[in-house]
């Protein structure tokens, strides 16, 4: 059995100005360096075999102040990335209410809008296929994977039984730092929190 911490990366400046992020790629400010530290001091008595991280920056820069405390390994893996976004990267939500609103109304009905950037069940894919070969490289142990809110988001909606649209309605989007924590055994997602 693989215990996983699903960690949300700090908070950008994006995160801060409520930009669509995608793959973009800021870093963390002041305040995500802050929270990462405070995760890491959290985490620091849990026995993690390995620390798995989205390539972007805000991701990395949280996994590696996470893994100085709890001495792991950070491994950095595309697959981890956020949801592209498409058009919509960049943009603060009245920006793409006004330039996209047939967009908004697709987002809100099947979970994203934007035309040229991915749909969150190709994310679930990709995401789902990279925590199976993490699952079998860790059959035993505590793994953080520091990722997005998006992906988090498509990795619990998945454990959860509902669409990304219906987990967006019924449960908060993942605060900056957070941890959903799931077991992967024998091919299956189990929520723990």
């Amino acid at each position: 059995m693989t215990e996983f911490l699903l960690v949300r990366h700090g908070e950008t400046n994006w995160n801060r100005d409520r930009r669509f992020q995608g793959h973009a790629d800021p870093g963390l400010n002041r305040t995500g360096r802050e929270q990462a530290r405070a995760l890491a001091d959290e985490l620091a008595g849990e026995p993690i075999v390995a620390i798995y991280a989205s390539d972007l920056a805000r991701a990395r820069e949280t996994a590696e102040i996470i893994g100085e405390s709890v001495a792991a390994p950070v491994v950095l893996d595309k697959e981890l990335r956020e949801i592209d976004v498409g058009e919509w990267q960049g943009l603060t939500w009245p920006e793409v209410e006004e330039r996209y609103p047939e967009g908004v109304r697709r987002w809100h009905e099947r979970g994203h809008g934007w035309e040229s950037g991915e749909t969150y069940e190709a994310l679930g894919e990709r995401v789902g296929a990279a925590l199976g070969r993490i699952a079998a490289e860790h059959p035993e142990g505590r793994v953080v994977i520091v990722a997005h809110g998006g992906t988090v988001r498509s990795v619990r909606a998945f454990v959860e039984g509902r669409s990304v649209a219906d987990s967006r309605r019924e449960s908060p989007a993942m605060g900056n730092c957070e941890v959903f924590r799931i077991r992967a055994e024998n091919g299956t997602f189990r929520r723990l929190d």
